[in-house]
């Protein structure tokens, strides 16, 4: 059974599985979901508890095994908790974990409680996980995406009594605070509960939340591309002073624009020789999100603005490997900047 994490705990009102699995590299997510497990199992007598940790390949899984059926003299209910940090529980892993599902099945004497890194496809379609997964419930702890980080900060803002003023000037305070914790949602809770400690129930000025809030943000290089190609510019800034801040390797970073102008001359291209647009799409392996900016900003590029950017793109390709070329900077972020600029230009709505 798959639950989101946001029905976590109207499923928990309703009754208490034997087994879950929490799988995600969100760790205000991964906390929550797992404490408020623990606490609806505390309160319906789950009094003991036990923890393991899965690390390198000659853990000894008869342990897991054997706590299902070693209760103490002073409990009647107890926890088991395995950790896999790597996500690969090896090759005498998966069929313990196999076991232990099928042991969870109608065990109201110990619950178990699997935690997991964010899984690749691979991985969630192999028969350990498949098992977690069809004798249990599963968890996927996935980041809240920027678009709905203000609303999330409203949410939490409301739980503990505060709210920002009604109408635009609110939804200001919102973007400003959602800006300044992207990407870091752990410390952007840390944020929220400092401005219940600072301030009273009520609303909060705008001057409030921006004296308070620090600048916590994190920001993925591979997000940088959807900002890129969305046209906004000062999104764009943000994420390469980020980004320069957190110490990214530049190669990295023009690798990400590079690719991309690379993916929208060959699609354009496609375009002009005739295919239509969806299939030269799929024949460039562009999908999801990035499919569809990619439809919107095509009709409106022209082949030579895609052929002066990508040899902008060869230029900032020697820049951040040490060569100096006329007439662009010779800091690398700098030429980074710059070359993003200019894609972000052409794609603004």
């Amino acid at each position: 059974m798959q639950l989101a994490f946001a029905q976590l705990q109207n499923h928990l009102a309703k009754g208490l599985r034997s087994l879950y699995t929490l799988h995600g590299d969100e760790p205000l997510q991964q906390q929550e979901a797992a404490d408020a497990i623990r606490a609806a199992a505390r309160a319906q007598g789950y009094t003991e508890r036990s923890s393991y940790t899965v690390a390198g390949a000659h853990f000894d899984w008869s342990e897991v095994l054997a706590a299902g059926g070693s209760l103490s003299l002073f409990a009647e209910r107890q926890i088991v908790e395995v950790r896999i940090p790597s996500g690969k529980p090896g090759k005498e892993g998966s069929p313990a974990i196999q076991q232990l599902a099928q042991a969870a099945v109608g065990n109201d004497s110990t619950l178990t409680i699997f935690i997991l890194p964010r899984l690749d496809k691979a991985t969630r379609t192999g028969a350990w996980f498949t098992a977690l997964e069809q004798q249990g419930v599963t968890i996927a702890l996935e980041p809240v995406e920027r678009q709905a980080l203000p609303a999330w900060i409203a949410h939490r803002l409301q739980q503990q009594g505060q709210r920002v003023a009604p109408g635009e000037e609110g939804q200001r305070t919102l973007q400003f605070f959602a800006d300044r914790v992207e990407g870091n949602l752990l410390a952007a809770h840390q944020e929220i509960q400092k401005l219940a400690l600072l301030y009273p129930a009520g609303e909060l000025t705008a001057e409030q939340v921006e004296g308070a809030v620090l600048n916590v943000a994190r920001y993925d290089v591979f997000k940088l591309s959807e900002s890129v190609l969305s046209g906004r510019a000062g999104r764009v800034q943000r994420m390469l002073d980020g980004l320069r801040a957190e110490g990214e390797a530049e190669v990295l970073v023009h690798y990400t624009l590079a690719e991309d102008i690379r993916a929208l001359k060959r699609v354009k291209d496609a375009v002009v020789a005739g295919r239509p647009l969806p299939l030269a799409l799929r024949e460039q392996r562009v999908w999801g999100p990035r499919e569809r900016l990619f439809e919107r900003v095509i009709p409106r590029l022209a082949s030579h603005e895609l052929s002066g950017l990508l040899q902008a793109a060869h230029l900032v390709d020697g820049i951040v490997k040490g060569l100096k070329r006329p007439d662009w900077p010779t800091d690398n972020w700098q030429a980074l900047q710059r070359l993003a600029m200019m894609l972000c230009s052409l794609c603004r709505p």
